[in-house]
């Protein structure tokens, strides 16, 4: 029963291997440039970069909007008062407003 549970919890991660062709050079060299500047491989900032930026398409626009202003305090905008609802227009049998 011990071996049957721990092969349950037991998660095997699978990575994926991806090959980009026709880079063009001054991507690549960017891409160097900046890995050297945050201490890591290529690959690893390729990774991180896709990463971040499939996490944002995740969100939606307001959503964005808000986590980049909310580091620097946000904005409060005053809620205007509602109305009440007007009653909608009546239509005769031919469309029109009577």
């Amino acid at each position: 029963m011990l071996a049957v549970h721990a092969l349950q919890s037991f998660k095997v991660t699978v990575m994926a291997n991806l090959t980009i062709r026709n880079l063009d050079e001054t991507v690549k060299t960017s891409l160097r440039l900046q890995a050297a500047q945050h201490g890591c491989s290529m690959e690893e900032e390729a990774r991180q970069i896709l990463k971040q930026a499939l996490q944002a398409a995740e969100t939606g626009l307001g959503s964005r909007i808000h986590n980049r202003f909310t580091a620097i305090g946000g904005v409060d905008l005053p809620v205007p008062e509602r109305s009440a609802h007007r009653n909608p227009p009546e239509f005769d049998d031919s469309g029109a407003m009577p």
